[in-house]
């Protein structure tokens, strides 16, 4: 260990240095830093990385951690499709409202602790406490996935006629997903061996994004008509390379051969988890105690409204470039570039979210973040009117990676902050209920931020005859083209909506946001906590 790097920590209270890693049980006096490069600078990059790749691969759990790698995938498939695809494939039929109500699709992902006490209670010992769920919920899925193949091409040709029916599908699904993610995360912690649990966070982020980007980035690209004519047909189709059918059914048959693997070959250790001992009225009382408390109650407002500048340009803003004809390869491929600077400013928002100001990074994300608002408004209305050009793809890009960069800052940031304050004796369920209602205030709004986009848009269509109707709506612009109309926007919902909600989280920042969280995150450690014998 002596010739790679190591995180050293300072004694802020006495300057002495003391060598731990990033993950120990350290105190919030201590402040991370990287040592001098110098100090191993000599050795080659590619031997560091067949060195730490030799290592990997003799370690004790490394069949422990490509199981938990390809859980999480399987995991981000789903996600990947209500939370990319999907959406798009879908904007280009139905109107924002249309589409925000698929958003619905989303929530269990955000609600999933409302039912995490009796996945965390109720099994067969003898299969294993964890095994009892992931299987099952693993050939449930397998199952949707290969009905799903087999008709969903058809519903998603004609979208208008059937948007509750795939709403309703995919709402299975995300439950099925969110189910298997509560059980997946509760057996890494006794899947993985005390030294190696720092892996589990590891095995999440690659496997879940892994998936989420073959679902979205990979597939939006196959599935384009004008990328498989340029790059895979030889002759011009009317058809993309990989439709939605297929892909759900290769994965359908991905579910089936991990649980078959899991069922045959993978036995399930004797639960030690310290939390197992509380049942679920008592998992819910605890809840309960956590939310009582006063600054609490602080915390869970700010984690609700928080993210309402935000949704606009997470949620509409790429809808918007598509209208105003980005083509969906164009957006796969900023998704691609955009995915190694998340796990770049991910890995030192993680070392800038230590020491006193711990929300610090959050905070200033927090401002990025809407200017990054205004930067997408921007890109949206300059976009040129002959089709994306090769300097404006680069505009596009900026606008992606720099929301997306302020974004992995943020939840870096409130990850640590939540992780520093977690009580340790029920620490599971400490984590869930804020990671829920984090995750919770940046799905709310998508319902209401998208219909209203619609509702605030006044557009009219001037026909060849003289007449004229309104088309504020997809469904109407499309029928406005079809008549050889003319669609004259008079006011668009998304700038409307957009400047509000961007306006509106600035005065929440100033005069709330900004001084409650400062406070909260100087308040001691001692104070978030609560004891399980308390009434």
């Amino acid at each position: 260990m002596a010739d790679t790097p190591r995180r050293r920590a300072r004694d802020t209270g006495s300057g002495s240095d003391v060598g731990i890693t990033i993950g120990s049980q350290s105190t919030p006096k201590y402040a991370f830093e990287i040592e001098d490069p110098a100090t191993y600078a000599q050795i080659p990059l590619y031997k560091q990385i067949t060195n730490r790749w030799q290592a990997f691969y003799a370690n004790k759990d490394f069949g422990n951690i490509i199981l938990l790698i390809a859980l999480y995938w399987l995991q981000g498939v789903p996600l990947g499709l209500a939370h990319g695809s999907i959406p798009f494939l879908l904007k280009e039929k139905l109107s924002f409202a249309q589409v925000g109500l698929f958003s619905l699709a989303g929530y269990p992902y955000s609600l999933k602790l409302f039912w995490s006490p009796f996945v965390d209670s109720l099994y067969d010992r003898k299969f294993g406490r964890r095994k009892s769920w992931i299987v099952p919920i693993q050939l449930i899925t397998a199952l949707v996935f290969w009905w799903m193949g087999a008709h969903i091409d058809g519903l998603v040709r004609d979208p208008a006629e059937n948007i509750h029916e795939i709403m309703v599908l995919f709402l299975a699904i995300v439950f099925l997903s969110a189910t298997q993610d509560i059980a997946v995360d509760g057996w890494a912690l006794t899947l993985l061996s005390k030294e190696n649990l720092s892996y589990a966070s590891a095995c999440q982020t690659v496997g879940i994004n892994c998936g989420f980007f073959l679902s979205f980035t990979v597939f939006l690209a196959l599935n384009s008509v004008e990328f498989s004519n340029k790059y895979i047909f030889s002759e011009p189709r009317d058809e993309g390379f990989l439709q939605l059918g297929p892909y759900m059914s290769f994965w359908a048959l991905g579910y089936v051969l991990v649980t078959l693997y899991l069922v045959v070959f993978k036995a399930e250790g004797a639960a030690e988890d310290s939390e197992g001992s509380y049942g679920i009225v008592e998992t819910y009382k605890t809840i309960w105690r956590i939310c009582k408390l006063p600054h609490m109650q602080q915390f869970i407002a700010v984690l609700l409204v928080a993210k309402v500048g935000f949704i606009p340009n997470d949620s509409t803003t790429q809808l918007k470039l598509i209208d105003r004809g980005l083509h969906r390869e164009d957006m796969a491929l900023a998704v691609l570039i955009d995915f190694p600077v998340q796990i770049f400013f991910g890995y030192y928002a993680a070392r800038w979210s230590q020491g006193a100001s711990k929300l610090k990074p959050w905070r200033v994300a927090f401002i990025l973040r809407l200017l990054c608002s205004l930067l997408g408004m921007l890109t949206v209305y300059y976009f040129p009117e002959t089709g994306l050009t090769s300097a404006y793809f680069y505009v596009v890009l900026l606008s992606k990676v720099a929301g997306s960069m302020a974004s992995t800052v943020q939840f870096v940031g409130m990850s640590a902050f939540i992780t520093q304050i977690a009580d340790p004796v029920i620490g599971g369920t400490y984590m869930t209920l804020l990671a829920t209602l984090s995750n919770f205030g940046g799905t709310w709004p998508v319902y209401f931020v998208m219909r209203s986009v619609d509702y605030f848009t006044s557009a009219t269509c001037l026909l060849p005859s003289g007449d004229s109707f309104s088309c504020a709506t997809q469904e109407t612009r499309n029928r406005c083209k079809v008549e050889n109309g003319i669609c004259n926007t008079i006011w668009d919902g998304y700038y409307i909506v957009s400047t509000t909600c961007t306006l509106l989280a600035l005065v929440m920042f100033v005069w709330y946001i900004r001084p409650t969280v400062h406070h909260l995150e100087r308040l001691p450690v001692h104070l978030w906590r609560v004891s399980k014998d308390r009434s």
